[in-house]
């Protein structure tokens, strides 16, 4: 199974982040997974990567060329493929495209929109893939605790909590990813409105 990877692309982020997700990225790799990523050098997405390919495992970035051209971040040279796009939209797309599962580790702006839209694809039953959000030293526990909110006040079905996993045990997370049991719904299941 070939897994998206979205998460942070600095390197200003505490080392115990990385050291965590090149953990992960080894382990994906020695359960027999491939990663695909934004194909970034630094931060999570590196250290995502640096993992797998310590481990062996097949590394497909995804980056659109302005990013090259522009110097907007280092692009992790050691990819098995690298696929460049034109557009941020083009990119998210490729990566969705490629992948079988998706998890998503600490990182910013560009990580929420990724998760966000994966996991609205999903609501709206245009796939049925796992996904995962790996919640590494209580990162995204605040973002729990606002969906939480949601739930409670009626903005998202309750039958969206099986949508996603949300776990800071990495063996949970592969658990979950590799026995998704990939259930059918209909749209109308999942959305209000």
């Amino acid at each position: 199974m070939r897994i998206c990877v979205f998460g942070a692309a600095s390197d200003k982020i505490c080392e115990s982040y990385i050291k965590a997700v090149e953990v992960m990225g080894e382990k994906l790799a020695k359960r027999g997974h491939g990663l695909v990523f934004g194909a970034g050098g630094n931060g999570l997405m590196g250290a995502a990567a640096r993992g797998v390919k310590r481990a062996g495992g097949e590394i497909i970035g995804v980056i659109p060329r302005f990013f090259k051209d522009e110097e907007v971040e280092k692009i992790f040279d050691e990819c098995t493929e690298l696929i460049f796009t034109e557009t941020m939209a083009q990119r998210k797309t490729k990566m969705e495209e490629l992948a079988d599962a998706f998890i998503v580790v600490p990182g910013g702006i560009g990580t929420f929109e990724e998760f966000f839209e994966v996991l609205t694809l999903k609501q709206l039953s245009r796939h049925t893939k796992p996904i995962a959000v790996y919640d590494i030293n209580g990162y995204y526990k605040n973002m729990d605790a606002f969906l939480e909110v949601s739930y409670k006040e009626q903005f998202i079905r309750e039958d969206c909590r099986e949508l996603y996993c949300y776990s800071d045990n990495l063996d949970v997370v592969f658990e979950y990813i590799e026995s998704d049991k990939r259930i059918q719904r209909d749209v109308h299941d999942l959305k209000n409105g």
